[in-house]
């Protein structure tokens, strides 16, 4: 016996410092706290155990106290760490085969607790480990005081299954924090601590003696302890079964799991090797760059908004916004969470057609190279380039057109075809090397993406589309988005982006795309004089739809900030009937109002080397009469590219000859064998009012409105042609007989079914 006491005393001197136990303590569970220490998202990490935050023992519910105390070590505030008189009690009992409670306290468990060697095995301890244990406890109370004692145990103590500690036994088990526990909660967890497994009936019956305990009133010197009294254990087990199949403590909760997931990752990485919850400041936490204020105001914004839209077959939405000098992100918004059926898809990084978004780096491109500027007239006007597949026949969102236009205006007012016209100059495979220098992650090649380009046929994510907007906020210096992980203090101001910059856009372009898409009067043309999109501050914004309304984007800047936002569906679904400005502006123009409710935004200083100058432009047609293309207004130029005046083309002022809008050079037709011959029809139409057709030289019959109102029609000529099979030659006549347009056109038969009789 002399023996093991002297083999157990080292072991037991050994024991750590309630310090080192509680700064050891790794929840299975990290806190991602925001960059002011605020909780954004709890997310599990150890799925081999459940143990939640350390729980001090002033936050511990003052029933839970006192029932432990009184089920598990009545004299704790008396003895030193071994209950002689327990241990006595149980000797006796031993001797006459007597059932007595245990001798173990508190502290000789605790002891077993921080040691494994002293633990109870499937046959009990041996004389070694409970002398060892004896010697640990002894030990621990002469280092450690009883409220460090308590609290220790209460946090590492197993309770029932995979739950360990105090927190995630009482968020779990009755959906609260300790705290918040009354007495019939404690008397069940207290009845868990002495069988963690046992049945639920069994753990209703101790409980019942807790509650027992708990409810006798206390002795005095005057008065001896009173007898048991009857507790009130009506509907114990039914409350003991619910209690332990409830489930509440959620793998992940809080306001940004998608973020979430990133800081982990991120945490992770830069650990190096080590654990991500030992990488940071505070045991089982990591603070990231995000806003907590700004991230609920986003979430809230995209949810209501989305339930706005009911009804128009879109549930999901992505929001980010990053800190312009330093590129930290400030708000991730993955999803519309509990109104989406993905929720876990994260919107921000997940790829999808940015639509017109794009149209504002190849602008940028295109001024940079000096192939326009800002007052250059392009023709929104019907487009068709031969392509290796075919004609691209690109069309407007409102399937009009506008004629001539300044870049600024085709630009502001997202025109598609003056856009596609654009990246002719620039070339598509130009485009793709600027998309990529602005770290657009493009699966494939320029010429790959063709023409299409520049309407967004490329899929990209939410996260690097906004950062490229960043660049044009920085003056076109582009720098990868900063780790989600945040080092500095978070008091300290905005600072400069770290990581590596590089010049990706002139300065100047920049600027004047940012001055392009800042101005409501260019955009008026498409989003009328009262848009969403204008703030009442400084801010540069575009808009952009996918092919058949997949996905709608809003994306923009302010002096600060950088806000991109996409709504869509995760599935792919198209959208009833939900715009650019029906859909992401407004939850855009919304965080935007937020992030600047107490800061201003004011335009940028003009780069070194930019001119202003005031700018005419000319008539819309050859009269002296006709009206100008555009206002005269003052306009920016690089330098070489400065001029006073613009006009039409020459050949553009010739009283616009005309063009035929339908059919498209190079179709080709098929007869239905179905439907009798006399009965199909091709649509001719053409931009020209009181024009006349020919077909392979041969005029066609003037529609019989045009032949009745001939003298005062202005709509486009539109006919009906009866086709036949062959090659022809489709062309639009004025009224002289002169050819305007033509386009060829190929008819291919099929075996025409015969009438029935």
């Amino acid at each position: 016996m002399a023996l093991a006491l002297i083999a157990a005393t080292p072991c037991a001197h050994a024991l750590p410092s309630f310090d080192e136990v509680r700064a050891d303590f790794r929840p299975s569970d990290t806190l991602i706290l925001d960059r002011q220490g605020e909780l954004v998202q709890r997310l599990r990490t150890d799925a081999s155990v459940r143990r939640g935050q350390w729980v001090g023992l002033a936050e511990v519910s003052p029933a839970l106290r006192t029932a432990l105390v009184l089920s598990e070590d009545k004299r704790f505030y008396e003895h030193s760490g071994v209950d002689w008189r327990a241990v006595s009690a149980a000797a006796w009992g031993n001797v006459w085969n007597s059932r007595t409670r245990g001798a173990s306290t508190l502290t000789m468990q605790l002891a077993g607790l921080l040691d494994g060697d002293w633990r109870a095995g499937a046959g009990g301890r041996s004389v070694v480990q409970k002398l060892g244990q004896t010697v640990a406890a002894q030990v621990l109370e002469r280092r450690w005081r009883k409220d460090q004692v308590l609290e220790a145990y209460l946090n590492l103590v197993p309770f029932r299954g995979e739950l360990v500690g105090l927190d995630a036994m009482s968020r779990t088990l009755f959906g609260k924090a300790a705290h918040g526990l009354d007495e019939r909660e404690a008397a069940v967890a207290v009845a868990l601590v002495r069988a963690p497994n046992a049945s639920p009936a069994k753990v209703a019956q101790r409980a019942c003696g807790v509650l027992r305990a708990l409810q006798a009133p206390a002795p005095t010197s005057a008065k001896p302890a009173s007898p048991p009294v009857a507790a009130d254990c009506t509907g114990l087990d039914s409350y003991v079964g619910n209690a332990l199949q409830r489930r509440d403590y959620s793998a992940s909760q809080g306001v940004a799991p998608h973020w979430a997931r990133r800081v982990l990752a991120q945490s992770r990485s830069a650990a190096t090797g080590t654990s991500a919850i030992t990488s940071t400041s505070a045991a089982g936490s990591l603070r990231s760059s995000l806003s907590a204020p700004l991230q609920r105001f986003a979430l809230d914004t995209l949810q209501r908004h989305l339930r706005e839209l009911q009804g128009r077959n879109v549930e999901d939405g992505a929001l980010v916004v990053l800190d312009n000098a330093s590129g930290e992100v400030l708000a991730w918004v993955g999803s519309s969470g509990e109104l989406s059926d993905a929720a876990e898809v994260d919107g921000v990084l997940a790829a999808r057609q940015p639509g017109s978004t794009l149209k504002p780096l190849l602008y940028a491109q295109a001024l940079a190279e000096q192939r326009l500027t800002a007052a250059s007239l392009l023709n929104d006007a019907p487009a068709q380039l031969a392509t290796a597949n075919g004609l691209y026949i690109p069309q407007n969102y409102d399937h009009q057109f506008k004629g001539w236009v300044s870049a600024r205006t085709a630009l502001a007012a997202s025109l598609n075809v003056p856009a596609v016209r654009t990246l002719v100059m620039v070339s598509p495979e130009a485009f793709a090397r600027q998309l990529r220098a602005l770290g657009l992650p493009l699966k494939e090649t320029g010429d790959f993406y063709g023409y299409s380009l520049a309407l967004g046929s490329a899929e990209v994510p939410l996260l690097a589309l906004t950062n490229a907007y960043r660049a044009l906020a920085n003056g076109g210096r582009y720098s990868p988005v900063a780790p989600a992980l945040f080092s500095r203090p978070a008091s300290a101001s905005p600072a400069a982006a770290t990581a590596t910059t590089t010049v990706a856009i002139d300065p100047r372009a920049a600027f004047v795309i940012g001055d392009i898409l800042s101005d409501a009067n260019a955009r008026v043309r498409t989003f009328g004089p009262d848009s969403v999109l204008a703030t009442r501050f400084w801010t540069a914004v575009k808009t952009g739809t996918s092919k058949d309304m997949r996905d709608n984007w809003a994306v923009g800047w302010s002096a600060r900030y950088t806000v991109g936002v996409w709504v869509g569906n995760a599935s792919g679904d198209a959208m009833h009937d939900v715009s650019g400005t029906s859909g992401a502006a407004p939850i855009w123009a919304a965080v935007m109002q937020y992030l600047h409710r107490n800061t201003p935004s004011r335009a940028p200083t003009p780069p070194a080397g930019l001119i202003r100058q005031r700018v005419q432009f000319g008539p819309t047609g050859a009269g002296p009469n006709s009206p100008a293309l555009e206002a005269a207004r003052d306009e920016w130029f690089l330098p070489g590219t400065a001029q006073a005046q613009f006009n039409l083309p020459p050949a553009a002022t010739n009283n616009n000859p005309g063009r035929i809008t339908a059919p498209a050079n190079g179709t080709i037709l098929a007869l239905d064998p179905d439907i009798p011959p006399s009965r199909q029809r091709v649509q001719l139409s053409s931009d020209q009012p009181n024009a006349r057709w020919s077909i392979d030289g041969k005029p066609l019959p003037a529609p019989a409105s045009h032949a009745n109102h001939r003298s005062a029609a202005s709509e486009p000529s539109n006919t009906a042609w009866l086709p036949w099979p062959g090659r022809h030659r489709i062309a639009l006549l004025d009224a002289n007989g002169q050819v305007l347009d033509e386009v060829r056109v190929e008819v291919r038969g099929a075996g025409v079914k015969a009438t029935a009789k």
